[in-house]
């Protein structure tokens, strides 16, 4: 059983920055693809990018070169650097696992990100 637990949200204004990490427990973390998802007030949950171990980060398209996905496996973290905020980047921010056999799906419970001056 994986669980997750994200820390890092709260406010910031437009054009600022916060990092949001996810640190996991269960598992063996190196095998588990971490990926960071985000809800929106009536909007449906949507993919941020994702990390797989030895591999390069991927990211939506609406996020390329504002955010960036990091991972430390000795401490089983997984972090997501946002830069430049935008206002609709206000979201619920989840961080998701696939499990040490790629078969999973893990969610942590989330962290507010409010973007507004």
């Amino acid at each position: 059983q994986v669980q997750l637990v994200e820390s890092g949200g709260g406010l910031v204004q437009p054009g600022g920055s916060l990092r949001l990490s996810c640190v996991a427990s269960g598992g063996i973390f190196s095998r588990q693809a971490m990926s960071w998802y985000r809800q929106a007030p009536g909007k449906q949950r949507e993919l941020v990018g994702t990390i797989r171990s030895g591999g390069s980060p991927t990211y939506a398209d609406s996020v390329k070169g504002r955010f960036t996905i990091s991972r430390d496996n000795a401490r089983n973290t997984v972090t997501l650097q946002m830069n430049n905020l935008k206002p609709e980047a206000t979201a619920v921010y989840y961080c998701h696992s696939n499990g040490p056999w790629g078969t999973g799906a893990y969610w942590g419970q989330g962290t507010q990100v409010t973007v507004s001056s």
